[in-house]
């Protein structure tokens, strides 16, 4: 991933409290099926890990969070709109990796250049398209209004567009989906001509008809 999270400030660690056991008693008491309650039972299940996905997403909303702390004048979620969610990806661009070639650059569109050029690095567009479908999924899960969200803005929809078009022919690659190529064997198979069964009907009981006359 192209995208380099700010650092940010954690939350200290939740601490439980663990039950102080006597050692001189707890060896003379032996718990029964029916002395544990399913409140206990409950507790000792731990919760379930979060997926690599949600704690990007837990990251990267952090991360647009600070970003609106940090701008000056400083920004509240509701004001935030389809122009700040630009600002944002262009402020990120300054920690891409990804070498977008300039127009007059001489190994513009070539997918693997011959020697290193001075063109500026830049975030990728697949990574920008992930990371906006991650914080438009956030900002609904934080209260968001699914029609006030700025990350499914027309203009950032547009915005995305144009990358990924100026950065196809900048690198000289496709970023259109492959169609899946249709199964020679099934088409075949199903051009074969499906026996008649009125036929095999017919033949079947004429030959049963001379079996009985013969005998």
């Amino acid at each position: 991933m192209d995208i380099v999270s700010e650092p940010i400030t954690k939350n200290p660690p939740i601490t439980f409290e663990t039950p102080i056991i006597n050692s001189s008693t707890s060896s003379m008491i032996t718990p029964s099926s029916s002395a544990i309650s399913p409140a206990t039972t409950a507790d000792s299940i731990s919760p379930p890990t979060p997926s690599r996905y949600e704690n990007q997403k837990r990251r990267d909303w952090n991360t647009f969070c600070q970003y609106l702390r940090n701008h000056r004048p400083p920004l509240s979620l509701p004001m935030c709109s389809g122009a700040h969610v630009l600002e944002f990806l262009r402020y990120l661009d300054q920690f891409g990796k990804t070498k977008i070639h300039n127009q007059t650059c001489p190994f513009f569109g070539l997918p693997n250049p011959p020697a290193p050029c001075p063109c500026p690095l830049r975030q990728a567009w697949g990574s920008l398209d992930a990371l906006i479908g991650r914080l438009r999924a956030a900002y609904e899960e934080h209260g968001g209004r699914p029609e006030a969200n700025p990350f499914g803005a027309r203009a950032v929809r547009l915005y995305l567009r144009e990358v990924r078009d100026f950065q196809a022919k900048a690198r000289g690659v496709s970023y259109e989906k492959k169609r899946k190529r249709p199964n020679n064997n099934n088409n075949s198979n199903n051009n074969k001509p499906k026996p008649n069964m009125n036929a095999m009907l017919i033949a079947s009981s004429a030959a049963s008809s001379t079996t009985t006359t013969t005998s």
